[in-house]
């Protein structure tokens, strides 16, 4: 592998967490946009300063997870890497052009599996990293729902005197906090799985061309470089700040109608779950978890309010991405080997 090649890799690598801060822009603002809280430029603004600060709060669980507890380490190469991020980023591109919630995350999982089988066969794969996450595709729209009826039902307790403008007066206030801390869970937790992907092809650059390598871009298995970490944050703030305005649309517009005590009530039980998820370093789907709690708090003002049509749609994009984005991946992998 060249350095010119590495170089390639580390930009594919950028503009997949561009792409996952384009694509997953609704997670963070579609509630805040859609109860009419902040212009879609200024939501877009405050989600993107957001995700950036959240790399001074949040340490590198999710990066060692996507770097050392997904597959083999040691069949990594710039082979993989490059069929991974192809099959990551394609699934990407069809699901935000159908405006589809889907997950980028699952898609860049989907995709290691992907090329990981491809050259190696399914012993490369680490199953208790792989188990923990998959099982949160299960786990984190429901905690998100659960947390969310939750402060939806707390909520409507504590203000059930109060009259219904002086309640969306303080949750329009309270919505700019909750936005800001989903974002802050967005960028705590999936600015590092890119993190996770640029180490991973360090470490292997490193032990297999340590002469391509400059002494500044070579890295070990013990400590993650910090412009990489610096870099990738940047990168999915830029991408948020471009935002995906057709899956907000779909996010804050067709699942449910929300007015600013529910979009508070969404994003504090999503910011919740993805917390939780980043202090036990499992890479979730910020995606799935907005949903389920967008899904628990329309559900508790009236189950009718759901378009559980469209929420149907969604999870079957949920259950195939994985499979599809691994499918794109070997075939990235073996396009990757007969050109490179």
């Amino acid at each position: 592998m060249t350095f010119q090649f590495l170089l390639v890799l580390i930009l594919l690598a950028l503009l997949f967490d561009f792409m996952n801060g384009f694509h997953d822009a609704a997670n963070s603002i579609a509630t805040v946009v859609s109860t009419g809280v902040l212009r879609p430029q200024w939501a877009v603004i405050w989600a993107a300063f957001f995700n950036f600060v959240a790399y001074f709060l949040f340490e590198h669980t999710v990066a060692a997870t996507i770097g050392k507890g997904t597959i083999d380490p040691a069949i990594v190469d710039h082979y993989v890497i490059f069929g991974a991020l192809l099959g990551a980023i394609a699934w990407n591109v069809i699901t935000w052009y159908f405006g589809i919630p889907s997950s980028s995350s699952h898609a860049l999982i989907g995709g290691l599996v992907g090329a990981a089988i491809a050259k190696s066969g399914t012993e490369s794969l680490i199953s208790s990293g792989l188990v923990k996450t998959v099982s949160f595709i299960v786990i984190s729209p429901l905690l998100g729902m659960l947390l969310g009826s939750l402060m939806m039902l707390a909520v409507a307790w504590i203000a059930r005197r109060a009259t219904p403008r002086r309640v969306d007066k303080w949750f329009r206030r309270l919505q700019l906090v909750s936005a800001a801390a989903y974002s802050l869970g967005h960028g705590g937790n999936d600015a590092q799985k890119t993190a996770g992907i640029i180490w991973m092809l360090l470490i292997s650059a490193t032990l297999t061309n340590p002469e391509v390598v400059p002494h500044w871009m070579q890295a070990n298995s013990g400590h993650l470089p910090a412009w990489v970490v610096v870099m990738c944050y940047i990168t999915i703030g830029a991408g948020t700040m471009f935002g995906g305005w057709r899956i907000v649309k779909t996010m804050g517009q067709k699942l449910t109608k929300l007015k600013p005590v529910g979009g508070f009530c969404a994003e504090t039980g999503g910011a919740l779950t993805l917390f939780i998820a980043t202090h036990w370093g499992i890479p979730v789907s910020t995606t799935h978890t907005i949903t389920g709690a967008i899904v628990g708090v329309g559900s508790c003002e009236s189950p009718k309010a759901v378009r559980w049509g469209l929420a149907g749609n969604i999870v079957m994009a949920w259950i195939l991405t994985i499979p599809c984005s691994a499918f794109m991946a070997g075939i990235g992998w073996e396009i990757a080997r007969r050109v490179f």
